[in-house]
């Protein structure tokens, strides 16, 4: 065999492995959402190079978003619903048994004289209505629905990190805010989260959420993950968290035993409400 030809072979098998291993990665997306790169690194015995150019292909052809240490499947119907678009308004309505089970739990841990943040979703709402009015408390916030509520609580003294105004969360988010958080401590964090996965980490819709979110984490003495059930193997586009970096996790009783196990070997305190 001449040279050329055995060069021209030899790029043909290497082409047509790439284009297997790409069909096979989409595939393991669509039954899993979300892969990591050092998943794929181990399943195809390839360099971690080698995955990030596949997986550069596939964002180019905007079949995955890519995050940080990973890849998820972009919505098929993007165009005309966009399953990752959060709004607050919309996310109030889903799960509301399980979201105000969880908050009454979460409430449940404040104690007179704290100092605590409350992070914005719909189930960090509901913390701040089950707060006893009889505590002296300290709570900050950035959420103007959490806000409202609060600034009526007899005993309570709002903090309020302020900035531009995100409608669909009803987050301020801005640098003199995060600068404020930075510079108080808590005793506890209550923090939401859209996404719960143990290899691609914690996560959130909006990219502008991720740098308060990290601010809160490095602000509290005791940081609480509330999420419910549902949240647990879904990853979306704006990592801010390891799963480990949370002392505690309260959620709902239909966490799965898998959920719980992976937990537990984490060494993270589990309540379920």
């Amino acid at each position: 065999m001449s040279l050329l030809m055995n060069t021209c072979v030899k790029k043909s098998v290497h082409q047509f492995d790439k284009n297997q291993r790409i069909k096979q990665i989409i595939n393991l997306l669509k039954m899993k959402n979300a892969v990591s790169i050092k998943e794929l690194t181990r399943q195809f015995a390839v360099s971690e190079m080698t995955i990030r150019r596949d997986l550069s292909l596939l964002s180019d052809d905007n079949i995955i978003e890519l995050i940080s240490g990973g890849a998820i499947l972009k919505s098929e119907n993007g165009s005309e619903e966009d399953e990752d678009k959060y709004f607050i308004s919309n996310e109030e309505t889903k799960r509301t048994r399980e979201k105000v089970k969880i908050a009454k739990k979460a409430a449940a841990l404040i104690e007179p004289n704290d100092t605590i943040i409350l992070d914005v979703g719909s189930t960090t709402e509901n913390i701040s209505q089950f707060i006893r009015e009889d505590f002296p408390v300290t709570i900050l916030c950035y959420a103007l629905n959490i806000l409202v509520d609060i600034y009526r609580k007899k005993n309570c003294r709002p903090i309020f990190a302020g900035g531009y105004f995100h409608e669909n969360t009803l987050m301020f988010e801005s640098s003199d805010g995060i600068n404020l958080i930075r510079k108080i401590r808590a005793d506890k964090a209550f923090i939401s989260a859209a996404g719960v996965s143990e290899t691609l980490g914690v996560t959130c819709a909006n990219p502008y959420e991720i740098d308060t979110k990290k601010a809160v984490l490095q602000s509290a003495k005791t940081k609480i993950l509330v999420v419910d059930s549902t949240k647990f193997g879904k990853v979306k586009v704006a990592y801010f968290a390891d799963l480990q970096d949370f002392d505690m996790v309260i959620t709902d009783n239909e966490l799965s035993e898998e959920a719980q196990a992976t937990l537990q070997r984490l060494g993270i305190e589990v309540q379920m409400a």
